[in-house]
């Protein structure tokens, strides 16, 4: 069965940053991508000490298009195009980096006092080689303003894409499919193949897909074309991600996406010497390049 359903079982390699863990299974050794994705980070679930929070100080991307979505906590957002955005469960924050972009990432000071939530899922989608050089730029929509699908005891958040004829208003750069599915016990929905690469990633609880067991923090890679149903026993959080496979290999070195190692390496370079623009608001401290990346591509 396992054969007919799963290409490509994926487990995560795990990151402590101190207060919090991140899973990340893409990147992987086995796989890059599943449709546009490119990174796969579920952060916490984490309940942080009193007068702590999350404090990502400002780095560079580019070539790329950043996905923030919560579970739980939220999270201040501010970038050199001038934005600044909280974030709160179930809405989204897609940051377009394109030729170039710097942002932070910080608890609240509001939420700081009591000991900051956090749980989400972060991810990076590869721009098709056409956009990756585009202007940045970035994108908030509400909680309000996503689809939900509904049925048997199953709802399903449409976060990009359209999927159960349902369909996201956030902006898709190339074919993409992303949906939160929160299952009720005894709960199942349909995954029908709706787009050319698909996985599917327990968060929280438990789910089966026909009958067998997912783990949770474990990246599921589906068989092309599968069908099946997608079921839990005592209720279960699971996210399905995909879309059309990409216009060729991409290269991943740090918070570097591209189609060319020449443009990583001038990304690199660029951030090194300081012309990479600067966050407004946030602009005393930020990430040095590391010598050795956490985040790299494989070969």
């Amino acid at each position: 069965m396992t054969d007919d359903l799963i290409l490509q079982t994926l487990l995560p390699t795990t990151h402590d940053l101190g207060g919090f863990k991140v899973h990340r299974t893409l990147p992987h050794k086995e796989r890059t991508m599943v449709g546009p994705f490119i990174f796969f980070d579920q952060m916490g679930p984490a309940h942080l000490p009193p007068g702590e929070g999350i404090d990502v100080r400002p780095h560079p991307h580019i070539n790329l298009a950043t996905v923030t979505y919560l579970f739980a906590g939220a999270i201040d957002h501010r970038d050199s195009l001038g934005t600044f955005r909280t974030i709160e469960p179930g809405a989204v924050n897609l940051m377009t980096a394109g030729k170039g972009i710097v942002h932070s990432e910080r608890s609240p000071a509001s939420m700081r006092p009591g000991g900051p939530e956090l749980s989400g899922i972060q991810t990076w989608l590869a721009l098709p080689q056409a956009k990756e050089e585009m202007d940045p730029a970035f994108e908030h929509v509400s909680k309000d303003a996503l689809p939900v699908a509904e049925g048997s005891g199953a709802r399903a958040r449409i976060v990009m894409g359209t999927l159960w004829g349902c369909a996201s208003p956030v902006t898709c750069h190339s074919e993409t499919i992303y949906a939160d599915i929160a299952l009720s016990a005894g709960g199942s929905i349909p995954v029908d193949p709706s787009a050319e690469e698909r996985a599917l990633y327990v968060a929280e609880g438990d789910a089966s897909l026909d009958g067998l067991q997912l783990d949770p923090g474990t990246l599921y890679v589906l068989r092309p074309g599968t069908r099946a149903t997608l079921r839990s026993e005592r209720g279960g959080h699971v996210m399905l991600c995909g879309g059309a496979t990409m216009d060729g290999p991409r290269h991943v070195w740090w918070n570097f996406v591209s189609s060319s190692r020449d443009r990583i390496r001038h990304a690199r370079e660029e951030w090194k010497a300081e012309r990479f623009p600067v966050v407004p608001g946030d602009n005393v401290d930020r990430i040095p390049l590391p010598e050795v990346p956490k985040t790299v591509s494989y070969p």
